[in-house]
């Protein structure tokens, strides 16, 4: 198996649609843009601690309740205490929640699921809103693009 080349991505279109369902995500999940990207990096590194969310954050607005948000709202749990003799510091995972949250992305961008469009399981069909209604239209849209 021969390894992914940037040419690979643009054939499959996987980001194509990244701004939409990234916002579809925020907004029926209470968080914020840079919080969803910070969890999907959390994804890559399986296993982390505190220090890697400093490194994390370093591109992102600054946000101090950050860290605790995410521990309270149940989107990072602690995977082992530390402070013991021989565990110095503790080490964090994704919540089950969490890593379904960013699989059903993946797959809403491989095209092998779509934008849930009932008012129960996304907040903007309700279109309340200009934002809502516009960005409704363009979860339509998605949906309907077999090419992505």
């Amino acid at each position: 198996m021969r390894p992914l080349s940037s040419r690979d991505f643009q054939e499959m279109g996987l980001l194509k649609h990244y701004r939409i369902v990234r916002k579809w995500a925020c907004q029926n999940n209470g968080i914020s843009d840079a919080e969803i990207e910070l969890l999907i990096y959390f994804d890559c590194l399986k296993t982390f601690r505190r220090h890697d969310y400093e490194i994390g954050v370093l591109t992102y607005a600054w946000n101090n309740r950050r860290w605790n948000k995410l521990i309270k709202q149940e989107w990072i749990v602690k995977w082992r205490t530390g402070g013991r003799k021989d565990q110095k510091y503790a080490i964090y995972e994704l919540s089950f929640k969490c890593k379904h949250l960013i699989r059903q992305m993946y797959r809403i961008m491989l095209g092998e699921e779509d934008i849930p469009t009932s008012v129960r399981r996304n907040k903007l069909y309700k279109r309340d809103t200009y934002t809502a209604k516009v960005m409704s239209t363009a979860m339509d849209i998605v949906n309907k693009d077999k090419t992505r």
